[in-house]
């Protein structure tokens, strides 16, 4: 089983339909969601009791963990001095301490296999230093840290733990952010291309699988840097 965050909507649902249509057990999670194809449970991956339970839950139910994918995550287009408090307490909660979350927790239903793939995301804003996501790049950059050394905490049980860290791709993330915005992000990529969601789902398919196993700790940013 392979669970998904962030399965509702965005790229956490693209992954995780794609990894279903490739005959994979998909496990989603987010705070709500409809009309899915795979299975899904409900959790708020910024609350560390809400991903225990359903970690509990799967330790009751002896399910196998093959690789998580954590794609939840939330951004915000400001200054970092006109953002609220309260809008950073929430990136900051979300994006780096749900991440956390979620690998504390679910990391040792595959240590007890001696197997497994963290993929946890990035976004390329930290390799550019992108103006006006400053506090969503901090989120992210804790997430690019944390990873690396994670990898190296969990290299003893055979799982690996690398960061997809996407440009701007089409999804409801980048509601309010104009074609002008984008053009100017995708410009500075070394690969200036419009990378879409079925360019992530087929990188998280390689980096979730044995064809990767000689990877872990690295960030891969889509489209270069």
């Amino acid at each position: 089983m392979i669970i998904v965050t962030g399965a509702s909507r965005g790229l956490g649902r693209a992954i995780a339909d794609r990894l279903q249509k490739s005959g994979k057990e998909v496990l989603g999670l987010a705070r709500e969601a409809s009309n899915l194809r795979f299975e899904f449970k409900s959790c708020d991956v910024s609350n560390y009791n809400s991903v225990k339970d359903v970690a509990r839950e799967l330790r009751r139910e002896k399910r196998e963990l093959e690789g998580t994918i954590h794609a939840a995550g939330i951004a915000s287009m400001n200054l970092a001095v006109t953002t609220p408090p309260g809008t950073t307490q929430k990136i900051i909660q979300t994006n780096l301490v749900g991440t956390i979350n979620c690998c504390q927790l679910f990391a040792p239903l595959m240590i007890r296999r001696l197997s497994g793939s963290i993929i946890n995301f990035s976004t390329i804003a930290v390799a550019l230093g992108l103006k006006g996501e400053s506090v969503y790049a901090a989120s992210k950059a804790g997430v690019e840290g944390f990873s690396r050394a994670f990898a190296r905490e969990m290299a003893d049980f055979n799982i690996r733990v690398n960061c997809i860290a996407p440009g701007p791709i089409k999804t409801d993330l980048l509601k309010g952010v104009s074609e002008d915005q984008i053009n100017a992000i995708i410009s500075q990529q070394i690969i200036p291309k419009d990378f879409s969601p079925e360019d992530v789902c087929d990188l998280s398919e390689f980096l979730i699988g044995s064809q990767s196993s000689s990877l872990s700790g690295q960030v891969l940013n889509v489209g270069g840097v």
